[in-house]
């Protein structure tokens, strides 16, 4: 059986709680049985979002939208705190993502599974880890349609809950996920933007 450890608390970490948190997590497990489902088969036991945004047209915009993906610009929503986002997206390193909401903050840790750096499609992945209140997996994508030259930001997420609290909300936790998406486009959109 998993344990979850995700972090709930009524003030807001101090770095150092921060730090703590994603060196604890280090040696947490994948949450979840199905890694790497969000570049195969979606597995039938989980909520699946599909999200997607225009950004642009063009190579130029592209290259901007990869450097987003890169800065994680996506989550640059204000009620998300992404530790630490300097980091280089790789493979199997762990992120660390503070969540205000209604009242609290949630610590959540996830890590990277794949990474994607083709000619017209470029992101990654990451899956929960057991320091993460929901179970499943997310991608963030940016595509250049080699036959209308549009570029699209691409959310792909499997999910259910893991916590305790998580289950008891789910209504809540659903409407974040939502929110989560609306805002997660939103901020690439200003990110590429400003950029032109």
């Amino acid at each position: 059986m998993i344990t979850f450890k995700t972090m709930f608390c009524f003030t807001k970490p101090d770095r150092d709680s921060f730090e703590n948190f994603i060196t604890s997590a280090g040696s947490d497990a994948y949450s979840y049985p199905e890694i790497g489902s969000t570049a195969a088969e979606l597995p039938r036991n989980y909520t699946i979002d599909r999200n997607r945004c225009e950004l642009g047209f063009g190579g130029s915009t592209f290259l901007w939208a990869k450097k987003a993906i890169n800065n994680w610009e996506m989550f640059n929503i204000g009620w998300i705190e992404l530790y630490d986002n300097r980091a280089p997206i790789v493979k199997g390193r762990n992120v660390a993502l503070l969540i205000e909401h209604f009242g609290f903050y949630s610590l959540n840790a996830a890590k990277i599974v794949y990474t994607i750096d083709e000619p017209n499609c470029y992101g990654f992945a990451y899956g929960t880890l057991t320091s993460h209140g929901e179970i499943g997996e997310e991608r963030f994508t940016v595509d250049l349609d080699k036959r209308t030259n549009i570029v699209t930001y691409n959310i792909l997420a499997m999910s259910r809950p893991g916590h305790i609290l998580a289950k008891l909300g789910y209504p809540i936790t659903r409407y974040l996920q939502k929110q989560f998406a609306v805002d997660s486009m939103q901020a690439m959109k200003l990110a590429v933007t400003s950029k032109k």
